[in-house]
């Protein structure tokens, strides 16, 4: 209907514009697909120079080279065709069902007769999951795809699926396919020198992203909570020997309370200051002269330092409690229940900059057994019974971002959901296997009859 004109003066807008588009198309298949469009030149150039016989020729070897490899190394195999199997997955299960799928889930949007649909990105496969980055279409809450997390599990075929906000309109889907954590995690070699050992990031286990799990004691709290049979001792006794160095030394003092007659404590006495095996008097003196300390303590320091240091000359506390409900809710006697109360209430709210610090390990989360949960930065989620009680434990919202603490399998004792104050995400990690020859190579060594460790044994 236009002017021949027209047509002619606007052809080569329309060219150029075309030109620009296919280039673009290009450049993100190449982007997305390195190996596959290096693959496919490369044939084509082989096939058009030396014939078809070379191809095929050449394409067996390789393939029998790969399948050896696998064979002789499975994860050396892994680690470096990571990027052909991302390709791979890329276009087989994600890149063919992306826009099936998210019509389903009703993630798409509709404004002015346009469709909106948010934009599959960058895709990184690990082996045990897939990390698909996601941009967010205009309007859309991060909350949206946490509501919708299972079905996008299933519809990719994973068992799980978790949302992280990576910036403002982009997210990432963590796509789980297997249990990284699933196999116990041997106590590495006990560490005997004592600048190795840092109370700012102690190494008590292993995350799934196999990176160390590191635990803060130094101006910091650990509130500990799963049903018996959960593994939390496993991440008790870690603690307890990443710091054997300075136990011995006498730059950390370990105080016990283990109202359960010390079945848990009792096994390893040397490595406590002090230790009250029930949930008495005597385990209620005991957290207020701790409690005394810390008083006594912070007003010595003010006007001269603002937090603990081992330049003090003073050891670091720490106060471990196993089943801290026995002492705080389940204790008939209402007055020591009142004292008890109080006086970790004030461990809990004045201890961190003075150098003390509590590990309080428990069953029942619910408020009415431990009202004062907020004091703890670091809450460690083991396995647990119902799915709210991971709120209880990690805070709102956590649980939808993926902190299944109530899915971890019995089988795997010591594998946890950790949040720590001021970080969005949670992580899970498991605690190391600390079986009774380390804990007793770790009283030996403590008590001072062990004079070196090699291999986390007796030497």
């Amino acid at each position: 209907m236009l002017p021949v004109w027209v047509k002619i003066l606007i052809l080569p807008i329309v060219l150029t514009w075309l030109l620009i588009w296919l280039i673009g198309k290009l450049a993100r298949l190449v982007w997305y697909y390195p190996v596959a469009v290096v693959a496919l030149v490369l044939a084509a150039w082989i096939y058009s120079g030396l014939g078809q016989w070379w191809l095929l020729g050449l394409f067996l070897a390789i393939s029998n080279g790969l399948a050896a490899w696998w064979w002789r190394d499975v994860e050396s195999f892994d680690r470096r065709m990571r990027c052909a199997r991302t390709e791979i997955r890329r276009l087989v299960v994600y890149a063919v069902e992306w826009r099936t799928v998210m019509r389903l889930a009703n993630l798409t949007g509709d404004a002015k007769g346009r469709e909106y649909r948010p934009k599959l990105k960058r895709i990184r496969c690990e082996g045990w999951r897939d990390k698909v980055r996601v941009r967010m279409i205009p309007g859309q809450a991060p909350e949206q795809w946490e509501q919708r997390a299972s079905g996008l599990a299933h519809s990719f075929r994973a068992t799980s699926c978790r949302v992280r906000v990576i910036k403002p309109g982009r997210l990432e889907l963590d796509l789980i396919h297997s249990n990284p954590l699933a196999s116990p995690i041997a106590a590495p070699a006990l560490e005997t020198d004592e600048a190795a050992v840092d109370l700012r990031k102690l190494v008590v286990g292993r995350t799934e992203t196999g990176k160390p799990w590191r635990i803060r004691l130094l101006g910091n709290h650990v509130l500990t909570v799963g049903v018996s049979g959960a593994g939390k001792g496993s991440l008790l006794w870690s603690i307890v020997w990443a710091l054997a160095p300075l136990i011995r030394s006498g730059a950390v003092r370990l105080v016990g309370i283990d109202p359960k007659s010390g079945m848990e404590l009792g096994t390893c006495p040397e490595v406590f200051d002090q230790l009250v095996c029930d949930n008495g008097p005597y385990a209620v003196e005991l957290l207020e002269q701790v409690a005394g300390e810390v008083r006594e303590r912070a007003a010595r320091y003010r006007g001269w330092r603002r937090l603990w240091s081992r330049e003090t000359g003073e050891p670091f506390t720490l106060l471990i409690v196993d089943e801290l409900a026995d002492v705080i809710a389940y204790q008939p006697d209402r007055k020591l229940k009142e004292r008890a109360q109080a006086a970790i209430q004030t461990i809990t709210s004045q201890g961190r900059a003075p150098g003390f610090g509590v590990l309080a390990l428990v069953q029942d989360p619910r408020k009415e057994i431990v009202p004062f949960r907020n004091l703890f930065p670091h809450k460690v989620a083991m396995r647990l019974d119902e799915a709210a009680q991971v709120d209880m434990v990690l805070g709102d919202g956590v649980r939808e971002r993926g902190a299944a603490a109530h899915e971890i399998p019995e089988s795997t004792p010591g594998v946890a959901w950790v949040k720590e104050d001021g970080r969005r995400d949670p992580i899970r990690a498991r605690a190391f296997h600390v079986t009774d020859s380390n804990l007793a190579t770790l009283s030996a060594y403590v008590s001072g009859s062990v004079l070196m460790i090699e291999g986390g044994a007796a030497a």
